[in-house]
């Protein structure tokens, strides 16, 4: 996880530090875009909401990520909103701010654009994801993906806050389904639920993932 708190330590102008109680929100939709925020803690939602009223999560990010980086290019409104879920600490590092350090600091820059790159990378399987696989594998993948589920795991915790209407959003399904596929991994021992500890992700479940298209 990249430490941009360690990063950033010494930028005293045009820096805020950031502290969200759950579902407070970042930024709203159409607000304007001139700061790129680093999450330090916790996890923030973005999401966008079309003029009918009918609303989509676009991604869910961790800490070591970033997001608001569209001002950088020209954005001038954000096109997306970005909630809190769950307490999160984030920097707010002002858009000229932004610019200044991507110019004198090299390291940094190359910092950012390997993770965006990565991003890049992953939002390109997403779209390979909901064109050829099921709608059982591609909410196996999103769980494994929002629990940070690496080559190493054995088990990992979903944070709270996401809920099968927010799953359902991101797998491009209804609610009914992703309700019978959870009922279904858990029996099979992929993941389980405590209401203290929330939502835990096995191992086993990247069965489903690595598992040959049906047909």
């Amino acid at each position: 996880m990249i430490d941009w708190e360690g990063l950033l330590a010494d930028v005293t102008r045009g820096k805020t530090l950031v502290v969200l109680a759950d579902t407070d929100a970042v930024f709203m939709q159409g607000q304007p875009a001139d700061a790129v925020f680093f999450l330090l803690r916790g996890k923030v939602r973005l999401g966008v909401t079309s003029h009918e009223g009918k609303e989509a999560i676009v991604a869910t990010l961790g800490a070591g990520e970033f997001f608001g980086e569209g001002c950088l290019a020209g954005q001038p409104c954000r096109m997306a909103a970005a909630l809190a879920v769950g307490p999160c600490t984030l920097l707010e590092v002002e858009k000229p701010t932004m610019v200044r350090l991507l110019h004198e600091r090299p390291a940094f820059a190359e910092t950012l654009v390997t993770q965006l790159t990565t991003r890049l990378i992953r939002y390109e399987a997403d779209i390979v994801d909901q064109l050829f696989n099921s709608s059982e594998k591609r909410l196996a993948r999103l769980l494994l993906l929002l629990s940070h589920f690496g080559k190493g795991s054995r088990t990992e915790t979903l944070v709270a806050g996401v809920n099968q209407e927010h799953l359902a959003q991101m797998v491009g399904t209804t609610r009914s389904r992703i309700n019978y596929f959870m009922n279904k991994f858990r029996k099979l021992g992929f993941i389980d639920y405590n209401a203290d500890v929330g939502l835990t992700v096995h191992r086993g479940l990247l069965s489903v993932v690595r598992s040959e298209p049906e047909g």
